[in-house]
């Protein structure tokens, strides 16, 4: 199941591309989707504890794929509509989500021989990419309904419709849709040099891009200089957009940035960074192939890789 449609854009990272139509005008029609859920044809993701279900590609390891479910078995296994997610339409296969939460792995159970579940972030990059923005979206939503099993406005039961892309209240009627979290994630710049910094919590030797989430009532480019002046104590003078990517932990949207600095006189807050290091675009050039000791950057599958690649790469 792969797309081949023209790109959106020429950035396209780990979670975005997902090729799915989202068939969102369908989402209302519930004769429709009771159709598609009793069509033999239609095929089903499965998540359990947050995992999805893999199988090995045909190309051999390392590489994985979705192991798709009959929508007959998954069904079953989902045991009503709360747990089930209609994803869109592959051409005109009608493709859901199944939510499964248990101590018990499925796979032990009725999914004997149909793949193994594991940790999205793990398998990633092993993943067709478009396998691995199908799964960021049942996730994302999935860790949604865990979270908002009731109304926020009078603490009744929700109830899923539309697919489940949007809880209603019963008892008050209130309608409550799938929360995003936009976050900026920006890279400092200062003439030929960039800045970037750590957590302790990170892994020791990692620095990667600045960042924080967007507020409310704040642009994209205020709520970059707010953070670069809060964590670094910097000043933004420009702001240049690079590229998104939806991040499903739990449901975040990262809006990739490079931001032009006043000065190179960064002092970390001891809250969010606890170390700030600038970097030239040789040694930026250095990090990304692992030949600085004892330093290293994100992985490829974060933006943050792609934001410093962007620039140690400009001529």
């Amino acid at each position: 199941m792969v797309s081949r449609a023209m790109p959106l854009s020429t950035i396209t990272n780990t979670f975005a591309g997902n090729p799915l139509d989202r068939a969102s005008e369908r989402r209302s029609d519930t004769d429709w989707l009771r159709a598609r859920l009793n069509d033999p044809e239609s095929l089903a993701v499965a998540i359990w504890n947050g995992r999805p279900l893999v199988e090995n590609a045909p190309s051999g390891e390392p590489a994985v794929r979705i192991a798709y479910l009959p929508i007959t078995l998954a069904r079953e296994i989902a045991a009503g509509d709360e747990r089930v997610l209609f994803m869109g339409l592959w051409q005109e296969t009608a493709v859901f989500a199944i939510d499964l939460e248990s101590t018990a792995d499925p796979v032990d159970g009725p999914l004997a021989g149909f793949g193994r579940f594991e940790d999205l972030r793990a398998i990633a990059l092993r993943l067709p990419p478009e396998d691995a923005a199908i799964l960021a979206t049942a996730k994302s939503v999935f860790e949604w309904r865990r979270r908002h099993g009731f109304c926020s406005a009078c603490g009744q039961p929700s109830v899923p419709v539309d697919g489940g892309w949007k809880r209603v209240c019963e008892a008050c009627r209130t309608e409550h849709f799938p929360r995003t979290d936009p976050v900026v994630i920006m890279l400092p710049i200062h003439g030929e040099k960039c800045l970037l910094g750590r957590q302790a919590a990170w892994p020791k030797g990692m620095y990667s891009a600045l960042a924080g989430f967007l507020e409310p009532g704040e642009a994209i480019e205020e709520a970059c200089a707010r953070e670069l002046k809060e964590e670094a104590g910097l000043t933004a003078v420009s702001v240049r957009y690079h590229s998104t990517q939806p991040w499903p932990y739990p449901s975040s949207l990262m809006i990739g940035l490079l931001a032009d600095v006043a000065d190179d006189e960064a002092t970390p807050d001891q809250t969010e960074l606890d170390e700030v290091r600038w970097f030239t675009r040789a040694e930026t050039r250095k990090l990304l192939a692992g030949e600085i000791p004892g330093v290293f950057a994100p992985g490829a599958m974060a933006i943050a890789h792609q934001l410093i690649k962007a620039w140690a790469e400009q001529d």
